[in-house]
């Protein structure tokens, strides 16, 4: 399988992280004397599931270093954008591609061993999306203080990974899907909208399971999904603020003494 990273966020003056990047792509930062995007490709470089690379927000000069990566691109003004941007570049490069990798630039804990289970055990099914989920006592436990977000289900409580895995028919063929879901992105509103406000108001109730979410949300957008419930916590943890930027410095350098 192919994968996209995305490293398209430069955060801007004023945000959390402005004083460590200066301008400069988050993706960049320093952690542990390399690019903390550099640890994603490193995970993924070693994955034997993993078979070519896009990156998406970074140019080749970048000074990152991957054997399987066979293009970069320009940052195309959003996640989903870029998302998108990277499954046809993709599908350029492999015609037959059926599924492809998703993986976001901030989450430097990751390793190969992690990248083949989730390929692996999203292969089990043939979905359009499977997104991972860690549940707040394995984050909890693993992380101590992340301080994440967490959604509360009736049988879990839940944040989303940031690896994942999307069907790339799904992007290219429905296009007014995906453009409906980049509207939504920025609006609560329209989101609400897009998964159904009685699904969203049994999520505020915390009176839906997990799998009933996904079926309920599925539905609504006429496609197949999978939630899978993901055993490692450095899926989730990626860097979005500098007290995380800290707890991951200081966890792969524990990773590099070991």
């Amino acid at each position: 399988m192919d994968a996209i990273v995305t490293a398209g966020g430069i955060p801007a003056p004023g945000e959390m992280l402005y004083p460590y990047t200066q301008g400069k792509p988050k993706a960049l930062l320093e952690i542990c004397g390399k690019p903390m995007i550099q640890w994603v490709l490193d995970a993924l470089c070693g994955a034997e599931t993993i078979d070519k690379v896009v990156v998406i927000g970074l140019p080749e000069d970048s000074g990152v270093v991957c054997s399987k990566v066979v293009a970069y691109l320009p940052n195309q003004g959003g996640m989903l954008d870029n998302i998108r941007a990277g499954v046809i570049k993709i599908l350029e490069i492999d015609p037959g591609a059926k599924h492809t990798v998703v993986v976001s630039s901030d989450i430097p804990g990751i390793t190969s061993d992690m990248v083949n289970w989730v390929v692996n055990e999203s292969m089990k099914t043939d979905e359009d999306l499977y997104y991972m989920v860690i549940t707040r006592k394995e984050m909890e436990a693993r992380f101590p203080g992340s301080r994440r977000s967490y959604t509360h289900l009736k049988d879990y409580e839940v944040c989303g990974g940031d690896l994942n895995v999307i069907r790339t028919m799904t992007v290219t063929q429905d296009d007014e899907l995906w453009k409906r879901i980049i509207a939504a992105r920025k609006s609560v509103f329209k989101q609400a909208a897009l998964i159904g406000y009685d699904t969203l108001f049994l999520l505020l109730l915390r009176a839906i399971t997990m799998q009933d979410a996904v079926n309920k949300v599925s539905k609504r957008l006429k496609i197949s999904g999978r939630a899978v419930v993901c055993p490692y916590p450095e899926i989730g943890m990626d860097v979005d603020k500098p007290f995380q930027l800290e707890i991951m410095r200081a966890d792969l350098a524990k990773r590099g003494q070991a």
